[in-house]
């Protein structure tokens, strides 16, 4: 059923969890550089996704991948297209820590189409994990709603739809993660990335952040996360990747003074329990 589930030995199962590591890493930067570059959000979007493409393209290149076209796969490419652009829309319209948080409702939407999809229901331990990940996500959106910023809200819970589909690009058989990918942000790029020239600052930090978005934040993100999900299933996946919207909110508050509240602070511990609790039982 499931392609990440077929001979996956402990040190693959191992492998997948360290990338996953780095990815969430490298995921983390986005809040900050999106807070830093002064232009269109969809003008961001579209340059990231043009340079992640040509990076993404290179690994492709040099691994001799071969791409794959199919409606599966273009189901995954919508998905990474719409994970891109809602998050860049929604990190404009509302904070940096409501837009990463919402988006980490993925793993409810994980279940769901899983359940959905292939009739397979969720063992105990990986219910109470999303459970207890979920509690620390209410934390944050509770203190966002006070902020007013509906708009920016709901579009950042919608990207988490979408980055369900992400997350999952690996457990169809026709499926192909880097392929999805690959076809997503280049789409974008192409599409998006002209709306650049409407706009003015191309001052060097500028320049330099709209580089790291594309090359790490996004390109080399995506690199470890394709390949990582090939030795982990969603769940966890997305359990571990949680991590990021800890870290996201931290540096954006540490280098751009976008601080978090106490509500924040909770939700964060509570959803770092859920990943210790989640890794420890399954081990």
């Amino acid at each position: 059923m499931q392609k990440f589930e077929k001979n996956v030995t402990e040190k693959k199962r191992r492998l997948g969890t360290a990338l996953i590591l780095a990815a969430s890493l490298c995921f983390s930067t986005g809040g900050l550089l999106m807070k830093v570059i002064p232009w269109n959000p969809l003008a961001i979007n579209g340059v990231r996704n043009l340079i992640a493409s040509a990076v993404i393209g290179i690994y492709i290149l040099a691994t001799r991948h071969r791409l794959v076209f199919n409606p599966t796969v273009l189901v995954g490419a919508i998905s990474m297209a719409g994970v891109t652009t809602l998050y860049s829309i929604a990190n404009k319209l509302t904070t940096a820590g409501n837009t990463i948080i919402l988006q980490y409702t993925a793993p409810i939407w994980i279940v769901i189409l899983t359940f959905l999809l292939f009739g397979k229901k969720p063992d105990r331990t990986a219910l109470v994990s999303i459970l207890i990940v979920f509690v620390g996500i209410l934390c944050f959106f509770f203190e966002g709603l006070s902020t007013g910023k509906w708009l920016g809200d709901l579009l950042a819970l919608l990207s988490g739809v979408f980055y369900a589909g992400v997350f999952m690009l690996n457990s169809f058989e026709k499926g192909d993660a880097l392929s999805s990918v690959f076809i997503g942000q280049l789409a974008c790029g192409v599409l998006l990335s002209p709306l650049a020239l409407r706009e003015t600052n191309f001052t060097a930090p500028v320049l330099l952040a709209v580089f790291l978005l594309g090359a790490v934040q996004v390109g080399l993100a995506y690199i470890f996360f394709t390949t990582g999900t090939k030795y982990t299933d969603p769940v966890t996946a997305s359990i571990i990747n949680a991590l990021e919207p800890i870290l996201n909110p931290v540096l954006v508050a540490v280098f751009y003074g976008e601080m978090l509240g106490k509500w924040s602070v909770v939700g964060a511990v509570i959803v770092i329990c859920g990943i210790m609790y989640y890794n420890l039982k399954k081990r």
